[in-house]
């Protein structure tokens, strides 16, 4: 079983650490087995951590990071804390042997301290982006996207933001249906929009169960494959095209081209997951005039190609 070390410093945030705590250990697999084993150390076993509004006892100390497959830095008030000389040496040394480490939040501080980003990209709370670009020049802070997957080193934004990368860790491990079922009992969308280079796409935002727009949208979800312009879906949804616009950024958030250049990608995301269909049949079947078409709008919405996507996130051998 994959296990997952939570690393309780002096001062972390709540939410930040119950995020991965949560997430991962609610994981299910196909069978209903466990996806993930679950503990939470500190620099010692049962030492008392402060959080600010409570204190808790973490029953598991350094030593449990070594038998980790996976060590999560959740962020902490205080980030410019100095780091312990005994947890900086347990983090790089796992890192040595391979251990992924991602942070949430202000928690990549404490692992930029490590020297284990240096060179990386990396991202955390907008908010403290300057700070952590000005205290470790030599991490590439990018403060505009959700999370930054480097492979062995993966960090994340503020708050929900650690939730989003515990998904996508989930996904990286077990695919998307795990994670699917993951994002549901969390009561969130598996993936939403966050920046130019993430490994995931947002899914069409959904309007309000029992909004105007509802059938239009589920008639676009069938008809992909169409030629669909912004004229059509107004004379399907009965109305002028400046209304529908209006009702689609008052309802998804976004433009009705947008919406159906989000809903094609996400489409082919699917069938690179579960298919081994060749690129320039997946750009038919979603609606793509040609693979070159396709390869450029999914790369513009994932910050990866297709190919890429496909060794990442599962498919087969092109057919």
């Amino acid at each position: 079983m994959h296990t997952v070390a939570v690393l309780a410093l002096a001062q972390v945030i709540p939410f930040d650490l119950s995020v991965p705590i949560e997430t991962f250990g609610r994981t299910r697999l196909p069978d209903g087995r466990d996806g993930y084993r679950v503990v939470v150390c500190a620099e010692t076993s049962g030492e008392e951590v402060a959080t600010g509004a409570f204190a808790l006892r973490a029953p598991y100390g350094l030593e449990a990071l070594r038998t980790a497959d996976t060590v999560i830095v959740p962020g902490t008030a205080t980030p410019l804390a100095p780091l312990p000389g005994p947890v900086r040496d347990a983090l790089r040394a796992v890192a040595a042997r391979g251990t992924r480490i991602a942070s949430i939040c202000t928690g990549a501080f404490p692992l930029a301290a490590t020297g284990l980003l240096d060179g990386l990209r990396a991202t955390t709370h907008w908010s403290a982006a300057a700070l952590l670009a000005e205290t470790y020049p030599a991490v590439e802070v990018d403060p505009d996207v959700l999370h930054v997957d480097n492979g062995q080193f993966l960090t994340s934004a503020g708050a929900a933001a650690g939730l989003d990368l515990c998904l996508h860790l989930v996904r990286r491990d077990y695919g998307s249906a795990v994670a699917a079922d993951a994002a549901r009992l969390s009561v969130v969308p598996l993936e939403r929009e966050g920046g130019q280079a993430q490994f995931i796409v947002a899914p069409p935002a959904a309007p309000p169960r029992g909004a105007e727009l509802e059938p239009l949208l589920a008639w676009l979800e069938a008809h992909l494959d169409e030629e669909v312009t912004v004229e059509r879906m107004a004379r399907r949804a009965g109305t002028s095209t400046r209304t529908l616009i209006r009702h689609f950024k008052e309802q998804t958030g976004t433009t009705p081209l947008r919406w159906l250049h989000r809903a094609r990608v996400r489409r082919g995301q699917h069938l690179l997951e579960t298919t081994a269909y060749s690129v320039e049949r997946i750009a038919g079947q979603v609606g793509f005039g040609s693979a070159g078409a396709f390869r450029e709008r999914f790369k513009r919405t994932t910050g990866v190609s297709p190919q890429h996507y496909r060794r990442a996130f599962g498919g087969g051998a092109a057919a």
